[in-house]
């Protein structure tokens, strides 16, 4: 490797710390939890996915153990040559069922799914139509395929009916519009009743990434779709968050698209299988969340306090009832500092700023858990308003 390329790297790596946009990763040593150790020191831990607090959960623990002894520890190998297990076809079943669907496909991430799904379905003659704000495995995705492209202005039905209009004059044989189901960055719902109605109206597919949602928005926790009580075409999610926590991705929807995908889908055709006891754990983390009311119940509750306890201390918040509540700074040099601030306080928080969102939307992106105690609670709040204090946030 040449010199003249190194000192590029170097330069531009100095250039994104002097913007005030590195980003910096924490070695955690205990499991994933709603208290983890991090450098020797016990903090709240306000920043995972883990909404309903499974990931340490001891029925989970048990099933992947078990699962190891049972049927191993890795397949070695791509689903279609050797590395299909009868746990892998009860999960894309039992996915199928939970969701609504006729069938599902497994990923190694939904980062995957999303990024195996567009081009194996859409072709030069159609169109995909994105809500701006879709996370960037859909934008990848998008990319992947030969389909036209048309975006929207986020949540605006104006705009995406005007698309729809483009997408229709411009001759497409098939219209597909993507969505997230709650956008990750600011915890807001996708207003799907409306987008499914003008996808009806035009003959659109509708796709719904559900990620933030699934395991705890809607009746049994079955996500945004089923909380509007609307029809997605196809579903995309995510093992990684409420349901467990561990890794790997689907795809849920008619079985002619699923069985296409796994003839086509690339992610699919060349990574590995997913690692039984992933798999295993996932099939008890669905029969977990159908009959979880209660840890939902006690999520929003959890959120509906932690954003009460935010706004009388005085914090910037983006509006909603998600368990994902931003506090917004704005500067990304105040995001981090606020960050460190409150892990000297004893509490471990993450500063997103660009290009996770836009220049001057830097923000504190906290998340609640089914877990956390009213304590834990009432501790965060008030490092948070310290660390507001001693930070300038808050005057």
């Amino acid at each position: 490797m040449t010199t003249a390329f190194l000192d590029h790297i170097r330069a531009t790596l100095s250039d994104i710390e002097s913007d005030g946009l590195f980003k910096r990763e924490r070695l955690i040593t205990t499991p994933q939890a709603t208290r983890v150790r991090v450098g020797g020191r016990e903090v709240i831990n306000l920043c995972a996915n883990n909404y309903l607090g499974l990931a340490n959960h001891p029925a989970l623990v048990a099933a992947a153990t078990k699962a190891m002894q049972d049927h191993g520890y890795g397949m070695a190998s791509v689903r279609f040559i050797c590395g299909t297990q009868d746990l892998h076809r009860a999960l894309e079943t039992r996915l199928a069922s939970f969701l609504g669907t006729q069938d599902s496909i497994l990923f190694a991430a939904c980062f995957d799914a999303n990024g195996a799904l567009f081009e194996p379905l859409l072709g030069a003659e159609d169109a995909v139509i994105s809500d701006a704000l879709n996370h960037a495995s859909i934008i990848d995705g998008i990319r992947l395929c030969k389909a036209r492209r048309y975006r929207y202005v986020n949540s605006d039905m104006i705009d995406l009916e005007a698309q729809l209009k483009a997408a229709r004059e411009d001759g497409a044989r098939h219209i597909m519009i993507a969505t997230d189901g709650v956008f990750s960055m600011d915890g807001y719902h996708a207003r799907l009743p409306e987008i499914r109605a003008l996808a009806d109206r035009y003959d659109a597919l509708l796709m719904v990434d559900d990620c933030h949602a699934t395991g705890f928005i809607g009746p049994q926790g079955r996500g945004t779709p089923a909380h509007f009580d609307v029809r997605a075409d196809i579903l995309t999610g995510t093992l990684g968050k409420a349901l467990g926590g561990a890794l790997g991705g689907y795809i849920a929807g008619p079985r002619p698209v699923i069985d296409l995908l796994r003839q086509r889908a690339r992610p699919y055709l060349f990574s590995n299988a997913l690692p039984p006891a992933i798999v295993a754990a996932a099939i008890v983390a669905l029969d977990m969340i159908e009959a979880a009311d209660d840890l939902r119940a006690q999520l929003f509750d959890n959120a509906a306090y932690w954003r009460a306890g935010l706004a009388q201390a005085g914090f910037d918040l983006l509006p909603g009832e998600h368990p994902i509540i931003p506090v917004m700074l704005h500067d990304a040099h105040k995001a981090q500092a606020m960050a460190a601030r409150l892990f000297e306080l004893g509490v471990y928080v993450s500063p997103f700023f660009f290009p996770v969102v836009p220049k001057g939307q830097a923000r504190i992106r906290t998340q609640m858990n089914a877990a956390l105690t009213r304590a834990d609670l009432d501790e965060a709040l008030a490092a948070f308003a310290q660390a507001g204090q001693d930070t300038g946030v808050l005057t």
